[in-house]
């Protein structure tokens, strides 16, 4: 594994918030939070209201742009989102996980929380010297972010629907260029 658990499932969320922005139909409801905050695991504060999903949403900008950045635009961002938020790394241990960190108080709002469990995973990016992980979809129509936490670092669509597409694109190019040969 080339992170630790909890910093690969909040890289995984960040980079399914902010690609639930290109969708037609994003994560916009309190349910769809509801299911995003269940999926990924989420503890403390969710108040599963609207004014939440629109907090939340507000975060999806600083995310993209963080997940995109190279390294020393990383650190910037990131030094400055755990500052704003006066982030307090602590170890913590819950609902059956070993010790991991937290650096945000549970009862401030989910956006926030979202905010800081990324910077706290990019830190770990960043250290590792791994920004390569991350990128944006090879579908040239797309403006996925791709986190690549394969072993042989091949990942290079952010979704089965873009693979899918430049798999297709490709076998009918291959198809059409064999019809012209012969």
């Amino acid at each position: 594994m080339v992170f630790t658990h909890d910093t690969a499932v909040s890289l995984q969320a960040a980079v399914t918030l902010v690609n639930s922005d290109l969708e037609p139909v994003g994560l916009t409801t309190p349910a769809e939070l509801g299911d995003f905050y269940a999926d990924f695991g989420y503890t403390g504060r969710h108040d599963g209201d609207q004014a939440e999903v629109d907090q939340v949403r507000a975060v999806i900008p600083r995310l993209r742009a963080l997940l995109t950045a190279d390294r020393d635009e990383a650190v910037r961002l990131l030094n400055e989102m755990l500052r704003e938020a006066r982030a307090l790394p602590q170890l913590r241990r819950h609902d059956g996980l070993d010790w991991h960190l937290h650096a945000i108080d549970a009862d401030r709002p989910l956006a926030e929380r979202i905010v800081v469990e990324t910077a706290m995973a990019m830190i770990d990016v960043v250290r590792a010297d791994e920004m390569s992980r991350l990128s944006t979809c090879a579908d040239a129509t797309c403006e996925g972010i791709v986190l690549d936490l394969s072993r042989n670092r091949s990942r290079r669509f952010c979704s089965t629907t873009c693979g899918n597409r430049n798999a297709v694109a490709a076998y009918r190019a291959r198809q059409a260029e064999e019809a012209a040969e012969g």
